[in-house]
């Protein structure tokens, strides 16, 4: 006789749950060959938050799914994974019921990869396509240009316990108009920078008379490769080709530090950004969709 399947919701998972969830994230991977959750949700899972929730379903000791709720005023973001051996015999479904139910503002829900089973679900849910996020490479095999620094400006890397609250004002100035970066505040920068990957040497700051109007903060990950994880520029500063200089000064710190290709984030719909990526040899190797209720 099978096991009855128990579903469970709470604002703070277990050592032992955590753990149970990063197994099932692993065992996703391995088969899907992408990230079972976003980085958001990861630091969510190790690090709690008052609006965030979390979802077990499990039948006995085994975890079969796990969905993760950060609840907003005007809507409400999520993401979910099931195990690779229980796919198919309505988890999935049941952890979308549940993310629906437990929202308190319209849902919306990233699908990693945007895989057909990812569409399907989403549609038996009447949920359409709202957002998406290319992931785009390159590698780094070739001589990457030397950065053509503007007049007066200067790049520098960031200083811990200084340039924090100055690079909160020009993230929050370069993403006025982004849902989630816009919203990083200084306990989300805390908790980046607490990361075993964070390195000041790879995060680049530019400055006119001291004051910083741009960041390349980039990120090493392992088997060589490297991240373009976030680069921003002051509205004060855009258009004077210091994108362009950021961007050619972290690929080429990234270089020699060992990356062998980058990857990198971007909204389909920032056409300039994705242009200039593009110019600099990125291509699209994949995409994030998020789907909205109606």
């Amino acid at each position: 006789m099978s096991k009855l399947l128990t579903v469970a919701v709470a604002p703070k998972l277990t050592e032992d749950e955590t753990n149970g969830v990063l197994q099932l994230m692993a065992d996703a991977e391995a088969v899907d060959a992408m990230k079972a959750l976003n980085e958001a949700a990861l630091l969510r899972l190790r690090r709690p938050h008052s609006t965030t929730q979390h979802i077990l379903v499990s039948e006995g000791e085994d975890l079969l799914g796990y969905a993760q709720l950060e609840s907003g005023t005007e809507w409400s973001a999520g993401q979910l994974v099931v195990s690779p051996d229980h796919r198919r015999k309505g988890i999935g479904t049941l952890l979308l019921q549940r993310l629906i139910m437990e929202s308190s503002s319209p849902l919306r829900v990233w699908a990693m990869g945007d895989t057909a089973a990812a569409r399907a679900l989403a549609a038996s849910a009447g949920m359409v396509p709202r957002r998406e996020l290319l992931i785009m490479e390159r590698q780094l095999d070739d001589d990457v240009p030397e950065p053509l620094i503007p007049p007066g400006v200067q790049i520098r890397t960031f200083v811990p316990g200084q340039d924090e609250q100055e690079w909160l004002r020009v993230n929050a100035a370069a993403f006025a108009d982004h849902p989630e970066q816009a919203l990083v505040d200084g306990d989300d920068l805390a908790d980046r920078m607490a990361e075993s990957w964070f390195d000041p040497n790879g995060f680049f700051v530019a400055t006119i008379n001291d004051t910083m109007v741009g960041f390349h903060w980039t990120k090493q990950h392992q088997d060589q490769l490297g991240e373009v994880y976030v680069l921003g520029i002051a509205p004060s500063a855009a258009g004077g080709g210091l994108g362009k200089a950021l961007l050619l000064t972290g690929l080429r710190s990234l270089q020699e530090r060992g990356s062998t290709r980058v990857e990198l984030y971007v909204e389909a719909d920032n056409r300039a950004a994705v242009e200039l990526y593009l110019s600099y040899g990125f291509a699209t190797v994949s995409r994030d969709v998020m789907y909205a209720q109606g």
